[in-house]
């Protein structure tokens, strides 16, 4: 099933992590539109994945020559899409103008591929922490998830759930409250003010102490929060970002950086995080209704749920219909 939304049409959703994409092409599930992704010496690209002669995948195909070749007839196609080679014709005759694939925007950056299935020139989230000195940068995912992106997403926006879903890791049970904050709009998108969150080991030193949780909003599917230790000033943020895989499932990636060694591998790391999405998983994937409600009266909100309200209205604003009610 195709998800029509012409919002995250002209999105950039994520695909896979760059290091997923090799010589051979790819195939991905977004949107409900399988595309085939390849690389060559020009970069990164992505088609529909559909030879225009007889409806082949060209995902089952190799590159060859920086060219996307069908497996079932060898038809050529450069990255722009042309057919450059057709094996069936005499070399004397023109190769047909409608002989092209369908062509979406791709690019590689910050640790993954994206693809934009209408226009390539929407704008970018940014991300200064990715390259940039002294941060460590971790990918992480993809993690399979049976629900739709904005339930998913509003999850990593809410801080009430930390000592209750993640007790002994993100927050303890005697420290539930959350103190009142504030919510703005920045030309980034949403910021919220810090949020103190009471852990009982962030930091590996063994000792409980409040640390400071900052939440963006930076596209529809693609949010962060940052994490200060007010004692060592040391920073740690998470972006997260769901690619719509079909009508029932989507898939999270995201990247961990620290300004600070942890003192852990990257497979711990990611290890570790696996660990509290799959605390998170469950309670996700049972939400009633499984669309996001953006009308702010048919669930009870607190004050603390500040940020996740803000996301809703941002939803609504944008006019984004796949997952929301």
């Amino acid at each position: 099933m195709i998800v029509n939304d012409a919002v995250l049409h002209n999105e950039w959703i994520v695909a896979c992590r760059a290091q997923d994409l090799q010589e051979k092409p790819m195939q991905v599930l977004i949107m409900g539109e399988r595309v085939v992704l390849f690389r060559t010496g020009e970069g990164v690209h992505a088609f529909k994945d559909l030879c225009v002669h007889r409806g082949a995948a060209l995902s089952q195909g190799c590159v060859k020559e920086g060219k996307l070749v069908c497996a079932y007839h060898a038809w050529e196609f450069d990255a722009s899409g042309a057919c450059a080679s057709i094996p069936q014709l005499p070399k004397e005759q023109a190769i047909p103008t409608k002989a092209r694939a369908i062509t979406y925007g791709c690019e590689e950056r910050y640790g993954f591929i994206w693809v934009n299935l209408g226009q390539a020139d929407a704008p970018w989230f940014p991300f200064p922490e990715y390259g940039a000195g002294g941060w460590r940068n971790v990918v992480w995912g993809p993690q399979t998830v049976a629900a739709k992106p904005p339930r998913i997403v509003e999850n990593f926006l809410d801080v009430g759930h930390l000592a209750i879903v993640h007790e002994g890791y993100l927050g303890v049970e005697t420290h539930t409250e959350i103190g009142d904050y504030r919510v703005h709009r920045v030309p980034e998108g949403i910021r919220s003010e810090e949020i103190a969150i009471f852990q009982p080991d962030p930091d590996g030193s063994g000792q409980a102490k409040h640390v400071y949780y900052t939440y963006e909003i930076a596209r529809p599917l693609t949010v962060k929060f940052t994490k200060r230790d007010n004692e060592t000033d040391h920073l740690m943020s998470i972006v997260l970002t769901v690619q719509p895989k079909d009508a029932d499932t989507s898939v999270a990636y995201g990247v961990l950086s620290f300004n600070y060694d942890p003192g852990l591998t990257d497979e711990e790391i990611t290890s570790f995080q696996d660990m509290i999405f799959a605390q998170d998983k469950p309670v996700v994937e049972n939400q009633k209704p499984e669309d996001l409600p953006l009308d702010l009266q048919v669930e009870l909100s607190l004050k603390c749920d500040r940020v996740s309200i803000a996301y809703r209205q941002y939803l609504k604003e944008l006019g984004v219909v796949w997952g929301t009610a």
